[in-house]
């Protein structure tokens, strides 16, 4: 492994990086739609709108709290450490092997976890688009899975063909989603015009009840609407110029999240009465509920719906993309099997990485639906995998504070000050992601169902290391080379 840049509080020259014959295919361009595919998911100005015209100050109390301590924390160690894997290996030079390993384990589940939930939306997002004689199909359990497995499917193929084809994929779903928050902002406009009775208030300043719903539903916000930014660092070896290229990605594309999110959401609420929110798919039932069922306004919610369906595929290639080079990275380190590092010897890509993870999706979905209707399984896949990556950023707010001395050494105060600030709010987005903010069949089931998940997943993590480093103690990059 080339030198750690942390030693000397520079960035490494990034010519001197092993590219293991990655090919660099990122641009600024590609990162800037890349960071908006990643962070604005569809579905959060539903669980937003949730609070009413009290999501503006909730919303801007997490970009504060949570939102600009992630963006400092990835321009800073991602100018210091712009290499493939991004927080695997900023939590590895931070706290060894083992800190590497379990932050590598969890990003892996969030990864796979996270591309199910995104997947899964896509039954009911059908629903919205074919009209009211589809409503069967997202508690259909048959139909809904082979929807998902069939779209599953899809990735893992692109995934194998690698960023040549990916990052178009990315490029649309990023752009897609631009398009319909666009119109989805200007909906209140539309419904005015028609002389319909909108009260669109995005800018109200009011206070949410202090109770556990709210609470429930600004941890969603603090962390899992926001969430993100430092996944592009997984492709550093992928990117053009990562040093400078991702830390500016990250300046373009936050105020325009910020603006997507509070605006967005100031439309759900204006449009969709507050108990009747659909949290899956809260984007199609706006447009719906705008534009109708019939004539133009038929014609413009199915291309927004269609655009909607563009960035789900799109955010489900990329997660997984980014969750398959995380085993190829650590493979390199020898954490876990060389088997996860071997090249298609056409495409050069980690075949075994994708195919492992696509398997693991799909079996993912397969156990959610068990037993549950469609909102609760969203719900769990959402929680599980959110509380993954919650451990994860736990370790990233916690390298400036607890990270080894030589690489503390030089880090400035603010990122010291805001890593403190961010690692308190995962923490309660954490503590809080096991109470459901919507009906559920059991509540108790449910928090059983997430906070279970995690111990278990890194019960097995911990004992996969450890007989793995009996087996033999783990070497570093340097000896993959």
């Amino acid at each position: 492994m080339t030198e750690p840049a942390c030693k000397s509080g520079e960035a490494s020259p990034e010519s001197a990086q092993p590219s293991h014959g990655l090919k660099r295919q990122l641009g600024l361009g590609d990162l800037v739609l890349t960071q908006i595919l990643c962070v604005v998911g569809s579905s959060w100005v539903g669980v937003a709108a949730g609070l009413g015209k009290a999501q503006t100050l909730v919303w801007v109390l997490a970009m504060l709290l949570f939102y600009l301590p992630m963006a400092a924390s990835v321009i800073e160690l991602n100018r210091r450490m712009p290499l493939e894997g991004g927080l695997y290996v900023w939590a590895r030079e931070a706290f060894g092997d083992l800190g590497g390993f379990l932050t590598a384990w969890n990003i892996g589940a969030y990864g796979i976890a996270v591309t199910a939930t995104i997947l899964f939306a896509l039954p009911t997002e059908l629903k919205y688009l074919i009209g009211p004689r589809a409503a069967w199909l997202p508690e259909n359990h048959w139909a809904s899975f082979g929807v998902v497995a069939t779209a599953i499917g899809a990735i893992t193929f692109a995934s194998l063909r690698g960023l040549e084809w990916g990052k178009w994929i990315h490029n649309v779903g990023g752009a897609a989603i631009l398009f319909v928050f666009a119109a989805l902002i200007f909906l209140p406009t539309v419904a005015l015009v028609k002389g319909e009775p909108v009260r669109w208030t995005p800018f109200t300043v009011a206070l949410p009840p202090a109770d556990m719903r709210t609470f429930a539903l600004f941890g969603q916000m603090l962390f899992g609407a926001l969430c993100g930014l430092e996944y592009v660092a997984i492709m550093a070896g992928e990117s053009r110029q990562p040093a400078r290229t991702i830390g500016r990605s990250v300046w373009i594309a936050s105020p325009i999240i910020c603006a997507m999110f509070i605006l967005g959401t100031g439309s759900v609420v204006a449009l969709v009465p507050q108990s009747q929110i659909d949290f899956i798919a809260p984007i199609p039932q706006t447009m719906r509920t705008a534009l109708g069922h019939t004539g133009w306004g038929n014609l413009l919610a199915m291309t927004a719906i269609v655009l909607v369906e563009l960035r789900l595929l799109g955010a489900a290639s990329l997660l997984f993309t980014g969750v398959t080079r995380l085993p190829m990275a650590a493979g390199w380190d020898h954490l876990v099997p060389a088997w996860f590092t071997r090249m298609h010897p056409r495409w050069g890509t980690p075949a075994n990485s994708i195919l492992f993870a696509g398997a693991v999706a799909v079996g993912l979905v397969v156990l959610a639906m068990a037993g549950v209707h469609s909102q609760e399984t969203y719900q769990v896949l959402s929680g599980a995998s959110l509380t993954h990556y919650e451990i994860a950023y736990l370790a990233m707010f916690a390298v400036p504070l607890a990270g080894r001395a030589r690489m503390r050494k030089g880090m400035p105060v603010w990122l010291k000050v805001t890593s403190v600030v961010g690692l308190a709010a995962t923490c309660f987005a954490l503590l809080i992601s096991a109470y459901p903010f919507v009906s559920v069949v059991n509540a108790k089931v449910y928090a059983a169902k997430i906070l279970g998940t995690i111990v278990v997943s890194n019960l097995v993590a911990v004992i996969f290391y450890l007989l793995k480093t009996r087996a033999g103690a783990p070497g570093n990059r340097g000896a993959a080379l």
